[in-house]
């Protein structure tokens, strides 16, 4: 049956319920409020949906893209009940992050034939960059693939320190060469020891400093030349890991990293711990970006693969 057995099943749906609830609370209150009393949707129960849209932290661009769709909707159909809107609503968001390629999968299956696979993550410090990493080194030790883990993260002590924990607390290898070590030859020699130890998973840490654009390109491209250098076509993915109770902070942070390096897959973490869930819509679609993780959680298994139908109907269960 896999890693994700039915049981397992319950308990991340639980999980991902309680997760949201603050955003749900937000967000399905206020759309509840706005139908209170009304027959049909017009334009008044629009704008209060518009406003709850926003107060997730959607973002604006998003919320009227969403909003139009649901005027077309009325318009095309000439009766929209209210009781059918949650419905829509839902539906419109799916098909929203659908079309940012954010497929629902079941595992944390390697997503490519090539060994060793080797994932990049990058984000600002405070984010819980090195916690996922830890969290999904962890998740693919128990499916059964050697993880090793790399500390490029050169710049604070901390940072290598506690990658260290993570690489022990979840039972796969380490490779640093310590604080203040040119992080490129750290990504290159984790590829190498890939290689050499037949891992099947590289996951290497990059430094949390939004110094200024100009060097972050420069680094993260030399980070990425190291790795490609040693393995051609590596590396396979880039993920940016964004902390969602900052709202629209992590927007912004998104657009700065996708402006300096091909992201190709976001985490969004400590989505247990605000009501500006909804950020993660917003961000899916601005940058047509998907999301691959979220954190609804402190615990290891916490860290859940995306599935964005799973995602929209804990907003909007009644």
């Amino acid at each position: 049956m896999g890693f994700f057995d039915k049981f397992f099943n319950r308990e991340k749906k639980a999980d991902l319920d309680k997760g949201l609830a603050k955003t749900k609370e937000s967000l399905f209150g206020k759309i509840t409020r706005a139908v209170a009393g009304k027959n049909t949707v017009d334009d008044e129960v629009l704008d209060e949906i518009e406003a709850a849209l926003i107060a997730a932290d959607i973002g604006l661009e998003t919320t009227i893209k969403i909003i139009e769709r649901l005027q077309s909707r009325v318009a095309r159909d000439k009766y929209l009940s209210t009781s059918e809107l949650h419905s829509l609503l839902r539906d419109e968001i799916v098909q929203l992050l659908a079309e940012n390629n954010t497929a629902d999968v079941e595992d944390f299956d390697i997503p490519t034939q090539q060994r060793p696979y080797v994932l990049l993550v990058i984000g600002v410090n405070g984010v819980g960059k090195t916690t996922t990493i830890g969290k999904l080194a962890a998740q693919f030790t128990q499916r059964g693939y050697k993880v090793v883990l790399g500390a490029a993260d050169t710049f604070r002590a901390a940072a290598v320190d506690q990658l260290k924990i993570w690489a022990d607390r979840a039972g796969c290898d380490f490779l640093s060469k310590g604080m203040n070590a040119d992080p490129g030859a750290v990504a290159y020699e984790t590829v190498q020891y890939a290689l050499n130890h037949h891992c099947d998973v590289a996951i290497i840490d990059t430094a949390g400093r939004l110094h200024n654009k100009a060097n972050l390109m420069l680094e993260l491209g030399k980070i990425r030349r190291s790795i490609e250098k040693k393995l051609p076509g590596a590396p396979h993915d880039i993920l940016l890991v964004l902390d969602a109770s900052t709202g629209q902070n992590a927007f912004e942070q998104a657009r700065h990293f996708t402006e300096v390096a091909p992201i190709t897959a976001l985490a969004l973490t400590k989505l247990d711990g605000t009501a500006k869930g909804g950020v993660a819509i917003g961000i899916s679609d601005q940058l047509k970006v998907p999301i691959r993780y979220i954190g609804v959680g402190e615990r290891i298994d916490q860290l859940q693969i995306f599935n964005k139908k799973a995602f929209v109907d804990a907003l909007f269960a009644s």
